[in-house]
C-alpha cells in the first residue's frame, strides 16, 4: 500500500464560526468507479461535485491491480485534489472516494475515509455515509476479541467485522460484517477485484448508480454524476449491495426484509441534497420550491416581499412568493468568498460575524413588511442575528417562515445535530422561539405539509414513508449505543443485533 499525506497526524480542522455552529452539518459524500484509466482524477471531480456533504475532509484509495494507493488530506477537495502530483499518484482503473464531516470520530488524519487495511483475502479500503447507532458497543466486543482500533471513526467496525468474519468471499463477509450492523448507511468499498455500493434495509443515506461510456459509478447524489459526464442509471435499493468486476455488475438482495418500506431521510429534500440533484428520481430544486408553496398555503401573511435566507432558503422562498402572489427579491445577499473560520481577536469583530456572509440589501427592504423564509432553526442564534440585520436595514415587519417543521429531536443517522437540549425548538414554544428571535411572526411546514411536498398525500404515521426523526422522535431502527434514553421510541425495529 502506498500512502501521502499532505497534513501531519496530529492536524485538525480550525473551530467553526458561531454561525457555522448554527446550522445542520451536511454528512459525507461517496464516491466510487470501475474500469476507467482516469479512476483517481474522476473520483476528486465527484467528491468535488459532493462537497457539500462535508468539508473538513477527503481521501481516495485506488488499485492499479497489484498495488492500492492512498490519498487521504484535511481540507477541502479542492486545495488537496487539484495539483498534478497528487492525482499521479493514483494510479489505477478502480477507485473510492470520501469527503467527510465528521459525527463520530474527531477531525484528526487517522478518521479520515476511505480507511484501508490487509486482510487475510487482500487489501480492502471502505468509506461509508451515515451512522452506526450500535458501533460502540461491537467495538467494545472486537476489542475484548483482541480487535485493535486505529481510529475512532464508526467505519473502522466493518473493517474489522469483515477481517474477523467466517464466510470465505470479501462480498460474504462485507454482507456479513452489514448484517450485525445498525443505523444508516451508504458504503463504497473496494478490494483487489471488486468495486461494492451497499444502501442499509431501510435505505436511509443515498446511492446512486451511473455508466461513463462502460465505467460503472457509484455516487452519493447524481450531481456528482453529472460533474464527469456520467449517465444516471438508476438508486442502488434499499438494501441492496451491488457488486461491480470486469465481467459486469450484480446485484443482491442479502438483507432480510420485512413489510416495511424505505426510510429515506427526508432532510435531504429539505437541505443536504444539492438541488440540482436528482433523488429518488425526482430534482431537490422542484421539491423544495413545492415545499414553499405548501408553506405559503399553511401560513400565509399580509406582506410586501419574499427574502431567501440564502442559500439554503432560496428554492423554497421562490415556491412561497409564487403561491403567495408576492414579489421574490434577494434582500440578503451572500458572501460566497468567506470560509468557515475566521479569526476573530476581539468581542466587536466577533459580534460582526453574522456580516461575513450575509449582507442586507437595503434597497429590497427599507419600509418593507418581508417574510424571511429559511430551510430550518437550530439554535436560533443566527435567526436573531439575520432578524437584527434586516430590522437594521429598515424593514418594516419581519415574519420568519421554515421550510420544514420544528427540529426537536437529535440525529443519529449521520447528521451532525446539536443534542436536544442545544436545539431551541425542543425547549421552547413556537410562540417563545417567536419572541427569542424577535420577529413578528414565525412558522413551521407541518410534517404533512412536507410530506405533501414530496409527493405523499401525507404522513402515515403507523409506518412513515420517511426517516423524519428529528422532527417527530419516531427512530427507525434501534439506538444501542445509547440505550436507557427512555425518550426514544424505536419504531419498526428492522435491523438487530447478530
Amino acid at each position: 500500500m502506498s500512502e501521502h499525506t499532505l497534513s501531519p497526524e496530529t492536524l485538525t480542522v480550525s473551530p467553526v464560526d458561531a454561525e457555522g455552529d448554527d446550522r445542520f452539518h451536511d454528512e459525507c459524500g461517496v464516491f466510487g468507479v470501475y474500469g476507467h484509466t482516469d479512476a483517481g482524477a474522476l473520483t476528486a471531480l465527484g467528491l468535488n461535485a459532493l462537497q457539500h456533504r462535508g468539508q473538513e475532509a477527503a481521501g481516495i484509495v485506488s488499485f492499479d491491480g497489484r498495488q492500492f494507493y492512498n490519498e487521504r488530506h484535511i481540507g477541502l477537495v479542492g486545495d488537496n485534489f487539484t495539483k498534478q502530483a497528487v492525482i499521479g499518484r493514483l494510479k489505477g482503473h478502480r477507485a473510492i472516494g470520501h469527503t467527510r464531516y465528521s459525527t463520530t470520530g474527531a477531525p484528526v488524519l487517522r478518521n479520515v475515509q476511505p480507511l484501508y487495511a490487509e486482510l487475510a483475502g487482500g487489501g480492502f479500503a471502505v468509506a461509508h455515509n451515515g451512522n452506526l447507532t450500535n458501533a460502540q458497543t461491537l467495538q467494545r466486543k472486537l476489542q475484548d476479541r483482541g480487535s485493535i482500533f486505529q481510529s475512532t471513526s464508526d467505519t473502522e467496525t466493518i473493517i474489522h467485522l469483515v477481517a474477523m468474519s467466517a464466510q470465505q468471499s470479501f462480498v460474504d463477509r462485507l454482507i456479513d460484517a452489514l448484517n450485525q450492523l445498525e443505523g444508516a448507511y451508504a458504503v463504497v468499498a473496494l478490494s483487489e477485484k471488486k468495486l461494492i455500493g451497499v444502501r442499509d434495509p431501510l435505505g436511509v443515506r443515498p446511492l446512486v448508480l451511473g455508466d461513463l461510456e462502460g465505467t460503472y459509478v457509484l455516487a452519493s447524489e447524481t450531481c456528482a454524476l453529472d460533474i464527469i459526464g456520467a449517465r444516471y442509471v438508476r438508486d442502488v435499493e434499499p438494501g441492496e449491495v451491488v457488486v461491480i468486476t470486469k465481467n459486469g455488475i450484480q446485484s443482491l438482495k442479502p438483507f432480510e426484509q420485512t413489510p416495511n418500506h424505505s426510510r429515506f431521510c427526508i432532510f435531504e429534500y429539505v437541505y443536504f441534497a444539492r438541488p440540482d440533484s436528482s433523488v429518488n428520481g425526482t430534482n431537490v430544486y422542484s421539491i423544495r420550491k413545492r415545499i414553499g408553496e405548501e408553506l405559503a398555503r399553511e401560513s400565509g401573511v399580509d406582506a410586501d416581499v419574499v427574502v431567501p435566507v440564502p442559500d439554503s432558503g432560496t428554492p423554497a422562498a421562490i415556491g412561497y412568493a409564487h403561491e403567495a402572489g408576492l414579489p421574490f427579491e434577494l434582500g440578503i445577499i451572500r458572501n460566497h468568498y468567506v470560509g468557515r473560520t475566521f479569526i476573530q481577536p476581539t468581542d466587536s469583530i466577533r459580534h460582526m460575524g453574522v456580516k461575513l456572509k450575509h449582507n442586507a440589501n437595503r434597497a429590497m427592504l427599507d419600509g418593507k413588511r418581508v417574510i424571511l423564509v429559511d430551510d430550518s432553526i437550530v439554535r436560533g442564534t443566527t435567526s436573531l442575528k439575520i432578524v437584527q440585520m434586516v430590522r437594521e436595514a429598515g424593514a418594516k415587519e419581519v415574519h420568519m417562515r421554515i421550510a420544514s417543521p420544528p427540529t426537536r429531536d437529535s440525529c443519529f443517522y449521520g447528521v451532525d445535530t446539536p443534542e436536544k437540549s442545544k436545539l431551541i425548538a425542543s425547549r421552547m414554544t413556537i410562540e417563545e422561539m417567536a419572541e427569542y428571535i424577535k420577529v413578528d411572526s414565525l412558522a413551521f411546514l407541518t410534517i404533512d405539509g412536507l410530506y405533501r411536498a414530496v409527493g405523499e398525500a401525507g404522513r402515515n404515521g403507523e409506518v412513515p414513508q420517511y426517516c423524519d426523526a428529528c422532527f417527530t422522535g419516531d427512530y427507525p431502527t434501534p439506538l444501542t449505543d445509547r440505550s436507557g434514553a427512555g425518550e426514544i421510541r424505536q419504531l419498526n425495529r428492522l435491523v438487530e443485533v447478530s
